[in-house]
C-alpha cells in the first residue's frame, strides 16, 4: 500500500559535507546512516565560495541551482554551460569537481543516487503543470510557496518554500497536478 509523507523544510537536519567545505540539508533518502549506505539522497546545499564538491563514488548526481546567479562546474577538467536556476545538470559522483560561481553565494538542490540499483528521473515543472508517473517513489519538492499539489486519490496537500512531499510503494500510474513551480523526481528500484 502507497504511503504518502510531507516533510517540512524546517525540520530538515544539517549534516557536514564530506570534504569538510560547508554542510548540506537533507530533505530525504532511502536508507543507510551519515553519507554512506544509502540508495539515493535527496537534499539542499549553501555554496558560500567557489571550491571543490565532495566525491561521491558509485553514486550519478543532478544537481540545480534554486538561488544565487548560478555556477559553472568543472567536471574531471571540461567546463559545464552555466548553470542558472532551476536548470539540472547530471555527472558522476565519483568525478573531480569544481564549482566557479557566477556571482555570490548560491543554493543549489541535489539528487545523488546508484544507478545500479535505482532508475531516476528527475524534471522542473510550473504551475498548472499534470504529470503522470508509475515510479515506485515520487518526490515534489516546492520551490517556490505556496504549492498545491493534488495527486490523484489523495488530500490535496500544500506546500511551502522547500517542503517535499514523499509517495512511496506506488504500484500504479498515478496523476499530479501542481500549482505553482516544483521539482518532480521519480525512482525506481533496478
Amino acid at each position: 500500500m502507497s504511503s504518502l509523507t510531507l516533510l517540512r523544510a524546517a525540520d530538515y537536519p544539517r549534516m557536514p559535507w564530506k570534504n569538510g567545505g560547508g554542510s548540506t540539508e537533507e530533505i530525504t533518502r532511502d536508507g543507510g546512516a551519515g553519507l554512506d549506505g544509502f540508495g539515493w539522497r535527496l537534499s539542499i546545499a549553501d555554496i558560500e565560495e567557489s571550491g571543490g564538491f565532495s566525491s561521491f563514488a558509485g553514486y550519478q548526481r543532478i544537481i540545480s541551482v534554486l538561488q544565487g546567479d548560478g555556477m559553472r562546474l568543472v567536471v574531471d577538467g571540461q567546463a559545464s554551460r552555466e548553470l542558472l536556476a532551476f536548470d539540472p545538470f547530471a555527472f558522476s559522483g565519483q568525478s573531480t569537481v569544481s564549482c566557479n560561481l557566477l556571482g555570490g553565494p548560491i543554493r543549489d538542490f541535489n539528487l545523488i543516487y546508484a544507478p545500479q540499483r535505482f532508475a531516476a528521473r528527475l524534471q522542473w515543472c510550473s504551475a498548472g503543470s499534470r504529470v503522470y508517473s508509475s515510479a515506485q517513489t515520487l518526490l515534489v519538492f516546492a520551490a517556490a510557496e505556496p504549492v498545491q499539489v493534488a495527486l490523484a486519490g489523495q488530500p490535496e496537500q500544500v506546500l511551502g518554500r522547500y517542503d517535499c512531499l514523499r509517495l512511496d510503494a506506488n504500484q500504479g500510474l498515478v496523476e499530479l497536478q501542481v500549482s505553482g513551480q516544483v521539482c518532480l523526481i521519480e525512482l525506481s528500484e533496478r
